[in-house]
């Protein structure tokens, strides 16, 4: 897929602030309010631009512990784990991984007590899982909210 200069501005004004208006991406691009919407909308029917959103702060609505999880899952049960994982309410990505069926899972919890649960209740009670090594975030320096070109 094939994009000019005039895409990967327009790409990353919008990753900067997905609000901006069609009149306002055209001045920051040099064309007319018509012409960025037909190049949205095509980099939309591409694939390029997968969805709008917004981006939270976890910790500002009470989501203070963000874990890491490596879990290992017997390869027969891949799928079906990691859509079990998918589905909680608490796992706000999932990644499969190079290695033995490994799923590389970012957790929000509230507080340490409920990550101890999310461990017990709803990790380990997961047919499928072999193996769960984890990870806390003691600070976040960088988060990725999109691919910078």
């Amino acid at each position: 897929m094939k994009f000019d200069e005039i895409d990967k501005k327009l790409l990353e004004e919008l990753a900067e602030d997905g609000r901006l208006s069609y009149v306002e991406l055209a001045e920051k691009v040099g064309l007319s309010r018509v012409a960025v919407k037909d190049r949205i909308q095509s980099l939309k029917e591409k694939g390029i631009i997968e969805k709008f959103s917004v981006v939270i702060n976890s910790e500002k609505i009470g989501k203070k512990v963000s874990a890491f999880f490596e879990v290992d899952v017997e390869p027969m049960m891949l799928q079906e784990v990691a859509q079990n994982l998918a589905d909680n309410p608490h796992v706000a990505s999932i990644y499969q991984m190079t290695g033995p069926s490994t799923l590389h899972t970012h957790v929000l919890v509230e507080d340490f007590t409920k990550l101890e649960a999310f461990i017990n209740d709803e990790l380990y009670s997961v047919e499928g899982i072999t193996r769960v090594e984890s990870s806390v975030i003691l600070k976040r320096f960088k988060s990725r909210t999109g691919y910078k070109l």
